[in-house]
């Protein structure tokens, strides 16, 4: 990188380095993980910076990037808590085979869902079968059929909310 860019970004943190410091130890209240936080962020905004648009105020620009840091280790953290919480009891529990009529059972039901949910309206019935027969996520079903992830989720919803009364005598 150039020196003036350098220079310009030394005098933005060196203006501005208390302040996200502090939002990120307010938004993780721990103080060794806020430095690491802040770290990060700093690493990420020199990256950054030769792309900075002057539009933009600076300091706007490193409250979003530290913020968005935050959302990084909340995300990782709550995979990683739930990989303990579900898949590590997992492992110690023993397998066992459910029994033959269970099995009947699950398939007759799982039968009844299915023909229940093919009497929904196409515009309900397509993402409920992409998302819980197929196990395509949100976001492909939205790229699948050209549609905003908003729709998708409302529709995913309103399928929902058809399909109970159908099934709940079952």
């Amino acid at each position: 990188m150039n020196s003036s860019i350098d220079i310009n970004f030394e005098a933005c943190i060196n203006e501005h380095s208390h302040a996200i410091f502090r939002y990120i130890f307010s938004l993780v209240r721990h103080k060794e993980l806020a430095e690491d936080l802040y770290q990060e962020a700093m690493i990420a905004a020199y990256i950054a910076f030769p792309s900075f648009k002057q539009e933009t105020k600076v300091k706007n620009w490193l409250f979003k990037i530290a913020l968005n840091k935050c959302r990084d280790y909340w995300r990782k953290e709550k995979t990683e808590r739930k990989f303990w919480e579900e898949k590590v009891y997992m492992y110690e529990e023993e397998i066992v085979s459910p029994a033959p009529e269970e099995v009947c059972i699950q398939k007759c039901e799982q039968e009844a869902v299915t023909n229940k949910l093919k009497e929904l309206p196409e515009m309900y019935k397509e993402p409920l079968l992409l998302f819980y027969y197929h196990h395509r996520t949100l976001v492909e079903i939205s790229q699948e059929s050209n549609l905003p992830l908003s729709t998708v989720k409302t529709r995913m919803r309103r399928g929902k909310e058809k399909l109970l009364p159908k099934v709940a005598d079952l």
